[in-house]
């Protein structure tokens, strides 16, 4: 009997610590993957993607950088670790200002084609931040949008100080993709609340971004790996609280959108599956009006702009019209 107890309570042990070697396994898949360095870190390489896949925005930049209207800034946070963005301020004077949030492992470079659509065909101000980790950002991991929606919101104010006119303030749109999307659906759920109330943020822009960490992690543990959420997906979570302060389920758009009563244009590719298309409806559906969707045909994931630039570019200018006011 005693044999069969310790069999038991052996057996139990072994099955623990491999679950516990696939939940740090999995947690560090996901926040500290191993192309960073030669993605979001390497800026040639992120200017050379702007080159191979949007030549048209590729000759803007250029001509941006030339005349010398690309300019970086740095600020620091409370612990010190330098956040870097780039901006670009309008050709012609304006409040209109777009706050342009990357993705995951991207950078602000990365992001050069939504700063054309705001900078050359809109006549915007635009600035564009590199998120905790990225770029040229400090910071170790990936925070999902969770932690990035306080950054985010200091580079509002930044835009604000950059942009502002003394008497009126800026005017402003926060346009995210993929987890930049989840990132400024997160911060529509705080600027009208508590402390962090910006009344000069007019809308948003929310580019296949997930419903929640716990969602979108779950659909791709079954994607990639062909596993169940239960048990790694909890036990990853919990690893995430005691290591970064946050869970992948208080990580949610879904709830954050509950909260904003701000115009949001909702875009997602219809042939989404990395970030699931039906995931675009919950959130839709879960936002009280204002707000818009519009369904790019036969796109996949991130990719609603380069491949349908011209109705992408109509979907918000016409959204901008109504509510940039």
């Amino acid at each position: 009997m005693k044999k069969i107890v310790r069999r038991i309570l052996l057996c139990a042990i072994v099955l623990l610590v491999v679950l516990m070697a696939g939940a740090f396994y999995l947690l560090d898949y996901a926040l500290c993957p191993a192309d960073m360095n030669s993605r979001s870190r390497n800026i040639d390489s992120s200017f050379q993607l702007i080159a191979n896949e949007y030549p048209q925005e590729s000759q803007w930049l250029d001509s941006v950088m030339a005349a010398g209207a690309l300019h970086d800034i740095y600020i620091e946070d409370d612990n010190g670790l330098n956040h870097h963005a780039l901006y670009i301020p309008a050709a012609i004077p304006t409040a209109n200002t777009a706050v342009v949030l990357h993705g995951y492992t991207d950078n602000s470079i990365r992001m050069m084609m939504i700063a054309y659509m705001y900078s050359k065909e809109l006549g915007y101000n635009v600035l564009l931040p590199d998120l905790y980790g990225h770029g040229l950002t400090d910071g170790e991991t990936i925070r999902m949008g969770y932690l990035d929606r306080l950054d985010a919101l200091r580079w509002i104010e930044t835009a604000d100080e950059l942009f502002g006119d003394p008497f009126s303030g800026v005017r402003v749109v926060v346009h995210g993709i993929s987890m930049g999307a989840a990132t400024a659906m997160m911060v529509a759920g705080e600027v009208e609340h508590g402390l962090h109330q910006l009344p000069y943020v007019k809308c948003f822009v929310a580019d296949c971004g997930y419903t929640s960490v716990w969602e979108q992690f779950k659909s791709e543990l079954s994607a990639q790996f062909n596993l169940p959420a239960f048990p790694l997906l909890h036990l990853s979570s919990w690893l995430c609280q005691l290591r970064y302060g946050w869970n992948f389920k208080e990580a949610s758009p879904l709830e954050a959108v509950k909260r904003c009563s701000l115009p949001i244009l909702f875009i997602h590719g219809d042939a989404d599956t990395f970030v699931p298309t039906s995931m675009v409806h919950e959130l839709y559906e879960a936002k009280s009006s204002p707000k818009q969707l519009w369904l790019a045909p036969g796109v996949d994931h991130a990719h609603a702009y380069r491949d349908c630039t011209e109705e992408y570019t109509k979907q918000v200018k016409d959204f901008l019209n109504d509510y940039m006011q």
